[in-house]
């Protein structure tokens, strides 16, 4: 095994350097091997490194090398230090001793990089030290590059920088396509989805989520289906693969946790990659038996595998990446790759070892080992720093630390020559399209991070969820009373007239479990609403009021809809007498019949939840999808212009309730929040007034179709399949999400839910 040694590139000075910091010998040794921390595996030239009969792959159990997990407990032995750590503080202290911690604010003020995170910095750092790009890829003039596991998309954003400023590869035809679990599938976790969808909410043709769209690649027909995706690429030229878990409840057992998302990524790239092709793939330590044999099968299928830890990946943490050049192809690993498919899945490292231990060469073994025992020195020796410098950071060391963080962020700028990309080269329309759109954006990803330390969160879940809103930071909200009585100030002006119905389709999946994340919604608060809907035997649709909190009057709504509806028809001229329509009881809105002057009022029933044990589905119970788009449907056909509607809805967390929010958008002059609700009315009421049709005729064929594409998904049901088998499916969204992140939708969505799970949990938590 071979270590780098960090060869430094002589370039000339930058434009934006004009005080180069000077470098003592200290710092200069300090900074070189700061950006040489790799370790090259070197094959036996007699040829012993080659791949085992697949015949005996998956079969025998597992057995773990001593030594390495001896590393395993003496690492885990020097984290445990930290488990009375408060997380938030802990990584503002790492982030304060880290060299490579200015880098990132540097390349945002040199380069202009898009989506420049951390991420975007390591991969930009692999690029620049190992040119992974094919050198007949870069002399055809055609690049093809997939991205597993790529939110929020800082690999591409940074190969796109990189391929746009460097001079060997800026007339290159690049195409790419990338994977990820999809940020707007409700029903995948919040825990384990990127939210950040900056990227992916203005390049969606180029993502796969696969044919349920959750974009789960550990799905055997997943990967199946990505190959197709791909198929009009002439070849693929790098597979990177930066996928992980939320492991912080078990830092201990990272590396076991992801095992099967990495041999799943491998799998992936061994399949897709041609020959030649370079696969850049994150781990972590690599000391159990499944990380031996994924890096003996990539060292067997590649001419050259490196573990590299980049200068910018915080040295404390785990993380490596595993840099494999020059794929054979998969003409010599085609048996054994066809047993990897048949096994793949989200257990495939528990199935048995990959190769038995006595077919894995010593030679092989004795430099894995000494690559982990480099690699647990390094971590060892930053974490035990970190400890010391927590305690106690003079004034001296503090200057010093300052001192080398500079030169370290002036020295990644020089030796991968950084430079200046303008907006219009970015990968995002928003470079040339003002009508950006994103549900992160301006919003706060805080869903994920993790406060209080290890210790405190692990007592955390030993609590009622009760205690646990009560110690959380949305405490003092919840429990806050409802004083005054009234309307959202959130309104949607329309009609909404900036949109593309010809572009609208149906997307159908499996049907949802529950409704785990939400695109409309703060993740946080929603993780708190199904934890009290699980853990309380309570139907949430019938909650007996707060005595302490004012609901909002049936009488003081339909006086609010008098006055905006004789606003509406003075602007428009318009003549004959209205109506309101009002999906809800009589005998909760019948008695204030006088407060409408010269409307009529109507009533047709509400949508409702079915009683199939959904209680937390909230609404993507696909009944009540059903019912409500029903409602929609009803009011687009039978109101004429000028006309009113109240429309009660339990909430709009999913794609397809909030593409019925939309709809009403499209029709009504306005749409806004009746909330708390009146007494006798289930979640908020949507007033919508000025009903304007030929809005409304334009979408009502695809409503139309949608409506009878979920009655036909009832009808399979209805005919005798069980639902736990798996064969339901349900619509899961039918207008682009490019169309729903634009204007003031989601805002409004995000103000309407939110408001409407703070009242749930506030009564919620009077029980």
């Amino acid at each position: 095994m071979t270590s780098g040694n960090g060869t430094r590139r002589k370039v000339s000075k930058l434009h934006h350097s004009n005080n180069m910091l000077p470098l003592d010998p200290e710092t200069e040794v300090e900074i070189c091997s700061l950006f040489s921390k790799v370790r090259t595996y070197v094959k036996p030239s007699n040829g012993e490194w080659h791949l085992p009969d697949p015949s005996v792959a998956l079969k025998d159990s597992a057995k773990e090398n001593c030594r390495l997990q001896a590393l395993k407990a003496s690492l885990n032995a020097v984290k445990n230090q930290l488990s009375d750590k408060n997380v938030h503080v802990w990584h503002q202290h790492t982030n304060s001793t880290n060299r490579a911690g200015k880098v990132i604010s540097a390349v945002r003020s040199v380069a202009n990089a898009e989506i420049c995170t951390q991420a975007w910095c390591k991969f930009y750092e692999i690029l620049g030290t190992f040119h992974p790009l094919p050198e007949e890829a870069l002399l055809d003039g055609e690049l093809n590059t997939v991205h597993l596991c790529e939110a929020p998309g800082a690999f591409i954003t940074a190969l796109n920088h990189y391929i746009k400023t460097s001079k060997s590869t800026q007339y290159c035809d690049w195409s790419w396509a990338a994977n990820t679990l999809n940020p707007y599938h409700e029903g995948n976790s919040g825990s384990q989805t990127i939210a950040d969808d900056r990227l992916i909410a203005n390049t969606l043709p180029w993502w796969f989520f696969g044919s349920d769209n959750t974009g789960n690649i550990m799905v055997q027909k997943h990967l199946l289906e990505l190959q197709v995706f791909v198929a009009n690429m002439h070849r693929v030229d790098l597979v990177t693969a930066d996928g992980s878990f939320d492991c912080q409840e078990k830092p201990d057992e990272q590396e076991a946790l992801v095992a099967s998302l990495h041999y799943c990524e491998a799998t992936a790239a061994l399949l897709l990659l041609s020959p030649g092709g370079s696969f850049v793939l994150k781990m972590f330590t690599l000391y159990e038996h499944s990380s031996i044999c994924l890096l003996y099968l990539l060292n067997c299928c590649f001419r050259s595998v490196s573990v590299f830890k980049p200068a910018t990946s915080k040295a404390g943490n785990s993380e490596v990446y595993v840099v494999c050049l020059k794929y054979e192809g998969k003409a010599a690993v085609r048996p054994l790759l066809s047993k990897l498919i048949r096994n793949y899945g989200t257990n495939v490292a528990d199935e048995g070892a990959l190769f038995p231990n006595s077919l894995i060469p010593e030679s092989f073994v004795k430099q894995h080992e000494e690559m982990c025992s480099y690699f647990h020195a390094r971590q060892v020796e930053t974490i035990t720093e970190n400890l010391q410098l927590f305690e106690r950071m003079s004034v001296e060391q503090r200057q010093r630390l300052d001192y080398v963080r500079d030169c370290t962020a002036q020295e990644y700028l020089q030796r991968f020559q950084v430079s200046f990309l303008p907006r219009s080269r970015w990968i995002s329309r928003n470079a040339v399209n003002p009508a950006y759109c994103s549900v992160s954006l301006d919003r706060h990803l805080g869903s994920k991070k993790q406060t209080r330390s290890f210790n405190e969160r692990r007592e955390l879940q030993t609590l009622s969820w009760r205690e646990r809103i009560k110690r959380g930071c949305y405490a003092a909200w919840i429990q806050r009373h409802c004083c005054e009585a009234g309307e959202t100030s959130c309104v949607l002006e329309g009609p909404l007239s900036a949109f593309q119905v010809d572009s609208w389709y149906i997307i159908a999946g499996a049907a949802l479990p529950d409704v785990r994340s939400s695109p409309f919604c703060e993740g946080a608060l929603l993780n708190h609403l199904n934890e009290a809907l699980t853990d309380s035997a309570v139907d949430w649709t019938a909650l007996p009021p707060c005595d302490s909190c004012r609901a909002i009057c049936a009488d003081s709504i339909l006086s609010n809809v008098a006055g905006l509806s004789s606003l509406t028809a003075d602007t428009i001229g318009m003549e004959h007498q209205r109506r309101c329509l009002v999906f809800g009881s009589p005998t909760v809105w019948g008695p204030f019949e006088s407060q409408l002057g010269n409307l009529i009022l109507t009533f047709s029933a509400e949508p409702s939840f079915s009683q199939r044990g959904c209680v937390t589905l909230h609404d993507g119970e696909p009944r009540y999808q059903q019912q409500l788009l029903g409602c929609v449907l009803l009011s687009l056909q039978t109101l004429r212009c000028g006309d009113v509607l109240l429309l009660p809805v339990f909430s709009a967390l999913t794609r397809v309730t909030a593409a019925a929010v939309l709809c009403l958008h499209i029709s009504f002059q306005s749409v806004r929040l009746g909330h708390p609700p009146p007494s006798g009315t289930i979640g908020t009421v949507l007033v919508c007034v000025g009903f304007c049709p030929e809005a409304a005729a334009r979408i009502l064929p695809i409503l139309t179709d949608v409506h009878n594409c979920m009655d036909q998904l009832r009808g399979e049901e209805d005919s005798g399949e069980d639902r736990t088998s798996g064969s339901d499916r349900q619509v899961l969204q039918f207008v682009p999400m490019e169309e729903m992140l634009t204007g003031g939708l989601t805002e409004f969505l995000w103000t309407m839910n939110s408001e409407i799970i703070r009242q749930k949990l506030h009564l919620l938590m009077q029980l």
